[in-house]
């Protein structure tokens, strides 16, 4: 059954038979990333848009007045409902979208970027889903850390930030494995369904400067079952209620 478009406050999202629809770690890191003092954006694996649509309604809400995003997407199926997610929202004109391996963009472009977000593959499973369209979207051959790392290095301006929301444990992998590449993990959020829930996500910030190591906390439900102070705080500008 194909899937209804995602409508929030200020934009809509088509994803009718897309691998991966909006869901809550995409609404998180949209929301949590750092847009201070950035004026250029990248999403690596972008989907059908949900963050560079998310970063672009916030440098708007925060009168950003010269920004730009580019959003890199392997996948053609998602790409294309990217390209008229881009097109339908009221900030086509800051959206740019490359349909692409992100290990490609890299090789060919010499910019710089303020931030990178990324919504990364995580299955490492030996058997990757049997959809090829699931499979890139969400199986970590199609992106493994390693190459992940070595795009975020090239990419980064000196002073930019790289935030990206995994499970747990492959989070904390990727903190060690990203000191080797010269980018250092300078604060997390641990991220539970519930409070009596072990942590189930991590949101990551990294940066090319090691600084002082900062640890916060939140869950996405209360104890009641329905969203939480929280989460309801950090996602109020995008949800319809």
């Amino acid at each position: 059954m194909a899937r209804r478009p995602f409508h929030f406050k200020k934009f809509s999202v088509e994803q009718a038979d897309v691998a991966h629809p909006v869901g809550t770690d995409g609404v998180l890191l949209g929301a949590w990333a750092d847009i201070e003092g950035r004026s250029s954006a990248l999403d690596i694996g972008t989907g059908t848009g949900l963050l560079a649509l998310m970063l672009a309604q916030r440098f708007e809400a925060a009168g950003s007045q010269d920004y730009s995003i580019d959003a890199v997407e392997i996948n053609s199926a998602s790409a294309q409902y990217a390209g008229r997610n881009f097109e339908a929202s009221p900030w086509a004109g800051r959206l740019r979208l490359w349909e692409m391996a992100v290990q490609d963009f890299a090789a060919q472009t010499d910019r710089r970027f303020d931030l990178i977000v990324s919504n990364p593959p995580f299955y490492a499973e030996a058997v990757a889903p049997p959809d090829s369209g699931r499979r890139l979207a969400r199986h970590s051959s199609a992106l493994p850390p390693v190459d992940l790392l070595d795009v975020v290095k090239k990419l980064l301006a000196a002073e930019g930030c790289f935030c990206a929301i995994m499970p747990y444990e492959g989070g904390r992998s990727l903190c060690e494995r990203a000191v080797w590449n010269g980018l250092y993990c300078t604060k997390w959020v641990e991220v539970r369904s519930r409070a009596h829930k072990p942590v189930e996500r991590l949101l990551l910030y990294f940066e090319k400067t090691p600084r002082p190591f900062q640890s916060a906390q939140m869950t996405v439900y209360s104890a009641e079952g329905v969203y939480s102070d929280a989460f309801r705080a950090m996602t109020e500008a995008f949800y319809l209620q």
